[in-house]
């Protein structure tokens, strides 16, 4: 196959308004729900008509900020909605399962924010759950939905970039260090792998697959939490990538695939909408920059359509980034806090 190419893909179903409808409730109304429902509300036709906490004037407040009534005081009413069809878990990611697994066992399909557990065996129970019951499970890696991300899909699939040897990715940030912090307290699960790392190592097992050693090095935080890590993954083809993370620093957040025809290197953030370009052996050089106007999180539209497509498809799992793949997502992570010196990774929330 050659990888003459003089255009890169459009990508496919790039726009999230074209999904058919569902009724959302929210279980946490924090940070990254209010983003999530500002992003639906203005690039879809989904619907957040319910919405959880753990105390009733929060889910009030949450609720008359973004126009719909239902509020409740905790996640059992929320789950117990006959007017929810899926509910998306934006709470603390040690939280995750239990939050998964309330909505599954009242029949509700699930969006879980990134990562959906803080270990693989604790993915794995909502995978098993999930499967149980018969409803639509799926991690929120927005990043695989995006726009540059089919295109890198189709780029890989069509073999333009020939065979992988090398894929690289980073995402830090600079978090002042605060014990009582989400990012820094193990009770909840802190650190920069299970927070920023997730990416990462999601953008490695999109162009690799599952790895099949880990090596990784990092340093703590004065908490025993990860607070960065650089690690290199190989795979059973012998690619390799190399990826960082880092709650210390601010870095580029930009990923590469390299092959032996071609690479790709997005622009910053790899993980939110941006662009790509596509540099062949040869010489040529493409650049897509994003045209469509969902900046940052508003990105989080396109998976939140991509579920609706699935489930009204009748779907029980997403083909473009399957809960198994989560799964070995996690595991990898799971290694990888071993290896750093982690103090929670077995004992600690699932």
């Amino acid at each position: 196959m050659t990888n003459s190419i003089e255009s890169l893909p459009t990508p496919r179903h790039p726009d999230p308004s074209d999904a058919p409808s569902l009724r959302w409730g929210i279980i946490a109304p924090g940070g990254i729900a209010n983003d999530f429902t500002d992003a639906i509300r203005m690039h879809t036709r989904q619907k957040v008509v319910a919405v959880g906490s753990r105390t009733l004037e929060r889910a009030a407040a949450f609720a008359a900020r973004h126009g719909f009534e239902r509020a409740y005081g905790s996640y059992e009413e929320l789950v117990a909605d006959p007017e929810v069809d899926v509910v998306y878990v934006a709470s603390p990611h040690s939280e995750h399962v239990a939050h998964a697994l309330l909505a599954i066992a009242a029949g509700k399909h699930v969006l879980i924010e990134k990562p959906m557990a803080v270990t693989a065996a604790g993915a794995r129970s909502i995978a098993a759950a999930a499967r149980a019951a018969g409803v639509f499970a799926m991690e929120a890696m927005w990043t695989r939905y995006l726009p540059q991300t089919d295109i890198a899909r189709q780029l890989l699939a069509d073999g333009m970039l020939g065979d992988v040897e090398v894929v690289t990715a980073d995402f830090g940030g600079a978090a002042p260090f605060d014990p009582a912090s989400r990012l820094y307290d193990p009770a909840l699960a802190g650190g920069a792998l299970l927070d920023l790392g997730v990416y990462v190592v999601s953008w490695a097992s999109f162009a690799l697959g599952a790895p099949e050693h880990v090596f990784a090095t990092g340093k703590l935080a004065p908490t025993g939490v990860d607070a960065q890590v650089a690690l290199v993954l190989s795979s059973p083809g012998g690619g390799q990538a190399l990826l960082s993370t880092s709650l210390l620093a601010g870095t580029p957040s930009l990923g590469t695939i390299s092959g032996t025809k071609g690479r790709i290197e997005t622009d910053a953030p790899f993980w939110g909408p941006s662009g790509i370009r596509f540099q062949s052996r040869g010489g040529t050089e493409l650049h897509w920059v994003d045209p469509y106007g969902r900046p940052y999180r508003q990105g989080m539209s396109y998976e939140a359509a991509a579920l609706a497509r699935y489930i009204s498809e009748g779907l029980t799992d997403s083909p473009l980034h399957p809960i198994d793949e989560a799964i070995t997502t996690l595991a990898t992570i799971d290694e990888a806090r071993r290896q750093v010196g982690y103090l929670n990774v077995a004992g600690g929330a699932q």
